[in-house]
């Protein structure tokens, strides 16, 4: 328990001698703690208050004071007010006995098994350390803007292929060709499109390929007339 930073509170009476040492009438353990808690703002804080780890009284010697004089005790020792304690699970039966010998009621609600009640961070020594408040559900977006515009530029093609196609038109002055070393050469401007007339008029006046001519004499099908008349 000295390495635990825990405290444990015995009330004995000393009258009852049932074995000539008296007899236990119940207990209270309390102890220092690293806790996250809430606020009323829902605001996360990280605090080391005393917590009520564990109180008994018996239960043939409940309702006659003793856990009052008990509890009261342990609050004078440690130096602290009823609303600064935070209780690890408490029962309705304590829950009712801060209530109606400490006024103790409202409570703030939580994540953990804690109890804490209102006013509890009114006096905390040391301050306690806030974390940045709980966002609502509504308010948490997937990713923000500048994930947003990396994805986007992620998702397009590499250059060229982003590049809208255009047609190539000849500059009205073509650039001169650099006939320096230093310089990379330039590329001139495209070829416009031949016409179909004259393409069709050049390839009437290209001679046949050999190829062409050998599978002109061997057709079975064309008379030596028709060969002279396609030459």
């Amino acid at each position: 328990m000295q390495s635990n930073r825990h405290v444990m509170y015995i009330l004995k009476d000393t009258s009852a001698r049932p074995a000539g040492k008296g007899a236990i009438v119940g207990f209270l353990k309390v102890g220092y703690k690293k806790l996250f808690v809430l606020d009323d703002r829902e605001a996360h804080n990280e605090v080391e208050p005393l917590c009520i780890l564990d109180f008994y009284i018996h239960e043939s010697l409940q309702r006659h004071g003793h856990g009052r004089e008990l509890f009261q005790h342990m609050l004078q020792k440690e130096r602290v007010e009823p609303h600064q304690l935070a209780i690890d699970r408490p029962s309705q039966k304590l829950l009712k006995f801060l209530n109606k010998h400490y006024n103790l009621e409202t409570t703030v609600p939580q994540v953990n098994n804690f109890v804490i009640f209102e006013g509890f961070f009114a006096h905390q020594h040391p301050p306690a350390r806030k974390l940045p408040p709980k966002r609502a559900e509504g308010d948490i977006k997937p990713y923000s803007s500048s994930d947003r515009e990396f994805l986007k530029v992620a998702v397009e093609p590499p250059w060229p292929l982003n590049r809208a196609p255009r047609r190539a038109t000849p500059p009205a002055h073509p650039p001169p060709r650099s006939s320096s070393l230093g310089n990379s050469p330039e590329r001139g401007p495209l070829r416009p499109f031949v016409p179909e007339q004259e393409l069709l008029r050049s390839l009437r006046l290209c001679p046949p390929h050999p190829t062409a001519r050998l599978l002109l004499a061997t057709d079975p099908g064309g008379s030596p007339a028709q060969r002279r008349r396609t030459r």
